[in-house]
């Protein structure tokens, strides 16, 4: 099993500049002695520090990328985007959209982002590694063509995923998004195609408020290839595994993809500051485990994950540790000091009983 790990150390230097959580410092907004907005370098690094400490990243095909193209951006992105976003990234940085703070060299850092998810896809379709891991940061699933939001300045993914179909090394792909947030960019860029599925798990109305509806399905050609599943804060591990189980594998399945994407975002892990939802590092090793497999059944194993959201510092390398190990199947191991205490607090079994009656609704109205 060949697992390639996509990283670089500059995508760490990417800023925000200063911020308390999620407002501006200034006024009342009083200056924090560490730390900034909640999308900091930290959590990123300590996955990469921590595969280093236990020797699972030697057991990788561990490697840096070339920034994406422009000819790449522009199959996403108009010019008018680009260009705004390259000349505010010369003068020193800025905000584009909303909650999209960059400093100095943001656009280049952004570029060489979505550059890792790229390479990673390619290495995947080329056969030169079975699966691999994206680095990526900034992170995109929530950028739309023309606006940044949610900490994504480019559509990492949707990029990537364009390539690949240009290049025409693949007709069909899925893209499965279990950040805690809503994939609105993804969804967007795709919302009217047949050969890409999108696919998101996340917590009803935390980011963006206003989307991510299970009746939003996708329109026009698309009809039918959108599937969002907002669960309810607290859902826990067990709906997650239930979700997988009940929804995305059968969809994923109908749909017969050539290649297999995941958008994997730790922010539903049990101690993130963004979201409310009990997952454990277990939660995302079943979860890659489960994708694994029905990439393995319908498309030899083409299966590439892109690092999105995660914003404990503390948890986040040990989800991401799970996850290349399920990936890899490493016997390497980093025990989750957290996990106990997450285990803890998943819901009781009448909470558990909601939200499979949410998924069975959800299961009858697919298969209706």
């Amino acid at each position: 099993m060949a697992t390639g790990f996509f990283w670089d150390e500059r995508c760490f230097w990417h800023s925000g500049g200063n911020y308390a959580f999620m407002s501006p410092v200034g006024g009342l907004v009083q200056p924090m002695a560490t730390g900034g907005l909640p999308e900091d370098p930290e959590t990123k690094r300590r996955l990469k520090n921590l595969l280093d400490v236990t020797g699972l990243l030697d057991t990788l095909h561990s490697q840096s990328a070339p920034a994406i193209t422009e000819d790449d951006l522009l199959r996403v992105h108009p010019a008018s985007y680009l260009e705004n976003f390259r000349s505010t990234s010369t003068a020193g940085g800025g905000e584009l959209g909303l909650r999209t703070p960059f400093g100095p060299d943001g656009y280049d850092i952004a570029c060489l982002s979505a550059g890792l998810a790229k390479e990673a896809l390619f290495a995947t379709l080329t056969g030169r590694v079975d699966n691999a891991y994206a680095l990526s940061r900034p992170p995109g699933h929530h950028c739309l063509p023309d606006f940044p939001n949610g900490f994504c300045l480019l559509a990492n993914i949707a990029v990537a995923v364009e390539a690949a179909l240009a290049a025409r090394m693949v007709d069909r792909i899925a893209v499965l998004d279990w950040d805690v947030h809503h994939g609105n960019g993804t969804e967007a860029i795709f919302y009217d195609r047949d050969d890409v599925l999108t696919i998101s798990i996340h917590q009803e109305r935390n980011y963006p408020l206003d989307s991510g509806d299970f009746e939003d399905r996708g329109s026009g050609a698309g009809e039918g290839f959108n599937l969002n599943v907002p669960l309810p804060p607290g859902a826990g591990h067990a709906a997650y595994i239930e979700v997988m189980d009940r929804l995305v594998i059968p969809q994923v399945q109908g749909f017969q993809p050539d290649a297999i994407v995941v958008a994997c975002g730790f922010d539903a892990s049990g101690v993130d500051p963004l979201s409310r939802m009990l997952a454990g590092s277990d939660t995302f090793r079943q979860m890659t485990g489960m994708t694994r497999e029905i990439a393995d059944d319908l498309c030899d194993g083409r299966l590439t994950l892109v690092h999105e959201g995660g914003y404990s510092a503390a948890h986040v390398p040990f989800c991401g540790h799970a996850v290349l190990e399920a990936l890899s199947d490493s016997p390497i191991t980093a025990p989750d000091p957290l996990a106990p205490r997450i285990a803890g607090q998943q819901p009781g079994p009448r909470f558990q009983a909601y939200c499979t009656t949410l998924i069975a609704e959800m299961e009858a109205a697919l298969t209706s």
